[in-house]
């Protein structure tokens, strides 16, 4: 079987016109999620660090923006991808070449256990290459401006930087058997010597009850793992808020938006009053956190679309008529979404005022062949209109 890299982060073209490359790969388990989301988290860690470190990029987001979508992909990955090797590194980087070495064969190591911990049979191998992920992983972050160092043949495993790289995030999770998934992670501070100053998480999710309604610190995270960050500012204070995947149970997966802030001790501190649901008809209180849990083999899209400064998200409903089975939810063609507003993350009950009528097929389905491959023409010509919709939206509302 192969999985669409769409059915994990679903292509927006089915809400405006953004032309993405999907590529296949095998599929290992839903375990291998972060393997499967690779090119996106790549792609942003290399642009985060040639940001810091080549004033020069922005020529090349400029060249782009001005090229046609399929080789604006080929183009921008090549670039971001090829950029962040040895050669940008050496030029760049305050790592020196005797520990970029030293990472190098660290790294070697890691990739090795980094793939028991999630394909070895027996779970007692798992949680020994788990183990020895973490002490081989700690060694090398304790190497000077370890920060910088990539870590990119860690396919099992997301590492995120944050835009204004103050930190970044590695999460993976540990297939503890057929039932239960343990995610764990660590956040790494930028700090300005290069010296290790490093947050492990522990995931807390088995142990609460209730998730959404708590503020929480590294020890009692609320495991995920994450494949998106976004920076938002509020009266002077930065406000990362991530999003990501928790292969929960047997039956359903969920998607989390987390908002990560760090207190006068420059610990990472999780959720808050953030999200607000006061514009809805039927009030709710305000939340920590936010989840969607959905069907194992749905494909439920949560992601942040930058031209609309909005998280969107599917709306979901039971397929059988039983709202209490979480595992039978599945997309029902509507988007909800978040806007940031005040410091908070204010719900919106409908993204669009359009909705798949009984025997269409999502547009990302529509715009294939029985090949795959992508029908440009649809995809624009679709595309367009669910921005005509959505201008014709903005606009009524402005007009009240």
């Amino acid at each position: 079987m192969m999985i669409h890299l769409s059915n994990i982060l679903k292509p927006v073209a089915r809400i405006r016109l953004r032309k993405l490359a999907v590529a296949t790969v095998p599929e290992v388990g839903l375990q291998r999620f972060p393997a499967i989301a690779v090119q996106e988290i790549r792609q942003q860690q290399s642009t985060v660090r040639l940001k810091l470190q080549n004033p020069g990029i922005a020529i090349m987001q400029w060249i782009c923006s001005a090229l046609p979508a399929a080789a604006l992909i080929i183009f921008c990955m090549g670039f971001f991808l090829s950029s962040s090797g040895q050669q940008a590194s050496r030029k760049t980087d305050p790592i020196s070449k005797a520990d970029q070495k030293l990472l190098a064969r660290s790294e070697d190591s890691l990739k090795i256990f980094a793939d028991s911990m999630v394909n070895a049979y027996f779970p007692p191998d798992r949680f020994r290459a788990d183990s020895n992920f973490v002490r081989g992983l700690v060694r090398a972050l304790k190497i000077k401006h370890s920060f910088y160092y990539p870590f990119d043949s860690l396919i099992t495993t997301s590492r995120l930087y944050a835009p204004d790289s103050a930190f970044r995030i590695i999460t993976w999770q540990l297939r503890k058997d057929e039932y239960v998934f343990l995610q764990k992670g660590a956040i790494q501070l930028n700090t300005p010597d290069g010296s290790l100053k490093l947050f492990p998480l522990f995931d807390y999710s088995m142990y609460s009850a209730k998730p959404e309604d708590s503020v929480r610190t590294h020890n009692n995270w609320i495991g995920a793992i994450y494949y998106k960050v976004i920076l938002k500012e509020y009266q002077g204070k930065k406000y990362y808020t991530l999003i990501g995947f928790d292969d929960f149970n047997f039956g359903s997966n969920k998607k989390w938006i987390e908002t990560l802030t760090f207190n006068e001790r420059q610990e990472p501190v999780f959720g808050g009053p953030f999200f607000s649901f006061k514009e809805d008809t039927l009030q709710r209180p305000v939340q920590a956190r936010f989840s969607i849990e959905y069907k194992k083999d749905a494909a439920a899209m949560m992601n942040y679309d930058k031209d609309f400064d909005l998280i969107i998200f599917d709306h979901l409903i039971s397929e059988s008529d039983e709202p209490e089975k979480k595992s039978t939810y599945i997309p029902d063609g509507t988007y909800e979404g978040f806007k940031w507003e005040k410091g908070q993350w204010v719900h919106i009950d409908k993204v669009f005022d359009f909705q798949l009528k009984d025997g269409e097929f999502p547009v990302d389905e529509r715009l294939r062949d029985d090949a795959g491959n992508i029908n440009e023409k649809k995809l624009q010509e679709a595309s367009q209109r669910n921005i005509e919709r959505a201008e014709r939206k903005k606009n009524k509302s402005s007009s009240k």
